[in-house]
């Protein structure tokens, strides 16, 4: 059976790009991207679009059967550093935007969930080196409390109600196609578009932070693969722990002064910088290597040339 996809909250950084990729593989019509605002040009042009509220279900399932949709990405959500400062919006964002779309797949208007979750599920207590997929589970932000409950109801469902729900805890996601939407790692995004346009960048976090990263084009290709394997692949029900590289903010500038020589940052730490102290600097994914044979391309190196390249472009 072919599939039709909804992606609620297709206009993010992931969303963008993973849009994109699904319509490429399964066809522009098959991929209907949703948002509260428009999306890119692109995204606009290249297929169906929605303007949709994540917590309104009604308005969810009058899409699902306008299109016939068999799988939901639910992407949309209130990112770590906003969501410190509004955490009531945050909280029934993230949590009844989830919970409604599990009751239609329960209620069998569809047969395939995918939610993500993120390193922010972990907290100061959690072993910050090779974060192990089960581990102590303190989060200390409104973001991380709302994935980490999200990802028991995720479990709840499948167990209860044989829901195939998927989850992926993502580390930060770095991408030249979208500018930052908010999160505690952006400074990695963000500090490539600095260095091309002005040659300088002001870090928020200090130059030893070190924290788990991933280029967009592997986090895209892992949630794709993903949900293309066989459900009886699928161990973890919660949310795996997915990783690419690890580096700090000097790290990444030392790489990106082999493309811009004249390149200089500063560090002027903020409140975002307590966030990243309490997420690990390392993840351990060999669960998810090894159930579902998942494997990362991109190194520090080979996506600052690619990001740079890229962007230089523009």
């Amino acid at each position: 059976m072919s599939e039709t996809i909804l992606i609620i909250g297709a206009s993010g950084q992931i969303g963008t790009e993973l849009t994109q990729a699904l319509r490429a593989i399964y066809g522009n019509d098959a991929i209907i991207a949703s948002d509260i605002r428009e999306g890119s040009d692109e995204m606009m042009r290249t297929g169906p679009f929605e303007i949709l509220d994540a917590t309104d279900k009604k308005e969810i399932l009058k899409i699902i059967k306008k299109y016939k949709v068999t799988q939901v990405y639910l992407l949309a959500a209130m990112l770590s550093a906003t969501a410190e400062q509004h955490p009531q919006k945050a909280w029934s964002l993230n949590m009844n935007s989830l919970l409604s779309v599990l009751e239609l797949a329960k209620e069998k208007y569809i047969k395939q969930v995918y939610w993500p979750s993120s390193i922010a599920v972990f907290g100061p207590t959690t072993p910050k080196q090779n974060t192990p997929q089960k581990t102590i589970m303190e989060p200390s932000t409104v973001y991380g409390i709302s994935k980490l409950s999200g990802e028991f109801w995720c479990q709840y469902y499948h167990e209860k109600y044989g829901v195939d729900v998927r989850s992926l805890r993502y580390p930060g996601i770095i991408s030249w196609k979208t500018k930052p939407g908010g999160g505690a790692t952006d400074y990695a995004v963000d500090i490539y578009f600095k260095a091309v346009e002005k040659g300088n960048f002001g870090c928020f976090l200090s130059e030893e932070t070190r924290l788990p990263m991933m280029y967009m084009n592997d986090a895209v290709d892992a949630t794709i693969q993903f949900m293309q394997a066989d459900e009886k692949d699928i161990k973890i029900r919660t949310s795996y722990n997915l990783s690419g590289i690890d580096f700090t903010p000097k790290e990444i500038a030392q790489e990106i002064k082999k493309h811009i020589p004249e390149f200089s940052i500063s560090y002027q730490p903020d409140f975002r910088q307590q966030i990243a102290d309490s997420w690990p600097s390392s993840i351990d994914d060999s669960e998810a290597r090894k159930d579902w044979k998942w494997q990362h391309k991109y190194d520090l190196e080979s996506m600052t040339k690619d990001i740079i390249m890229n962007l230089k472009a523009i």
